[in-house]
């Protein structure tokens, strides 16, 4: 158990993943967070996009509802739909206060709204002092962007993708750790492309600069062996980093890190957006939540034109043209 950075929460390395939550039902809700409990994990990461993941957790622990921190996270931009999203969710999670709530994933295009006079900042800064929220932290996938808001001071945790294949966020990730902020790892098994999740998660544990891992857990026996897996601190084995050193140089010509340096599209597809939602479809067993979404976008994986001009700007080389048409071809055929 530690604190978070300078937050009022005490927690354990463990953390609990709430998108996988949308797959299962209520009664099986129950049970997965049941053993969570037994299992040691008190701090729960969820979301207003999400669909029911709220809805699920706050009927889960409606009987005793602050036996575990919990963190969610709003895309509102404004301060008028900011608001509107916090009471949702402490209606959703049938909760007096939620211990952190976050911005989720901020982008470069809503930096200078969210924290304008009109922005999401003003919101939360509000509940917080209404003593709806206990504190307030910031989620993205850009690295420039978090580093901007660190320097700001007015977030108590950052949450960042991060796991063996995934560390454009190491700099970002101390820079907020020296100035006593929480660190709050997602993605730590890659979004699932990681199937080794042992491995995956003591990697992890190993580096000093996090502070807790969030993977996301839809049955017992993942919480187990999640559990076993950050409890383990035993050195990395010669077999353990070989397979780390196997993973770094297969998988990092074939996998998007999201940084968004690709971007702009020559056509507007918001590219980072077709890999992470294909990762929704594969690897997270989330098919309707995953098509509703591209088939709802303005421009998706189908309309790429192939002109190839973002892949000289990706600093991973990837062949994004060609990752594209494989994109395009999983969502097409449902």
């Amino acid at each position: 158990m530690f604190r978070l950075g300078k937050t009022h929460m005490t927690i354990n390395k463990l953390g609990f993943g709430g998108i996988p939550i949308q797959r299962v039902d209520i009664s099986e809700c129950k049970q997965i967070i049941n053993q969570a409990k037994k299992s040691g994990i008190n701090f729960i990461d969820t979301a207003v996009g999400y669909t029911v993941s709220e809805e699920y957790i706050g009927e889960a622990l409606k009987e005793n509802p602050h036996s575990f921190y919990l963190a969610t996270k709003s895309m509102a931009r404004t301060y008028e739909a900011m608001k509107k999203d916090i009471l949702a969710s402490l209606d959703r999670l049938k909760r007096s206060y939620i211990d952190l709530y976050q911005i989720h994933n901020l982008g470069e295009a809503d930096y200078e709204l969210v924290f304008s006079e009109n922005g999401a900042l003003r919101a939360l800064k509000e509940a917080k002092e209404q003593g709806l929220i206990k504190e307030i932290g910031i989620t993205s996938h850009s690295v420039s962007v978090l580093d901007r808001a660190i320097d700001t001071d007015e977030f108590a945790t950052v949450q960042f993708p991060f796991n063996i294949v995934e560390n454009q966020g190491e700099q970002v990730f101390r820079k907020a750790k020296a100035k006593g902020m929480g660190t709050i790892v997602m993605k730590p098994l890659a979004g699932g492309a990681l199937e080794d999740a042992r491995l995956a998660l003591r990697y992890l544990t190993k580096l000093d600069f996090l502070d807790v891992l969030i993977p996301g857990m839809s049955d017992e026996k993942e919480i187990k062996v999640n559990q076993s897996a950050v409890e383990d601190d035993s050195p990395l084995s010669e077999k353990e980093l070989a397979d780390i050193k196997y993973l770094k140089e297969n998988m990092g010509d074939k996998f998007c890190r999201r940084c968004g340096y690709c971007m702009p599209c020559t056509v507007g597809i918001n590219i980072p957006m077709q890999f992470l939602l294909e990762g929704y479809l594969k690897r997270y067993d989330l098919e309707t939540w995953a098509v509703d979404r591209y088939k709802s976008s303005d421009k998706n994986a189908s309309d790429c034109i192939h002109c190839k001009e973002c892949e000289p700007r990706c600093p991973y080389g990837l062949s994004i043209s060609d990752m594209m048409v494989r994109v395009s071809t999983e969502f097409d055929k449902l």
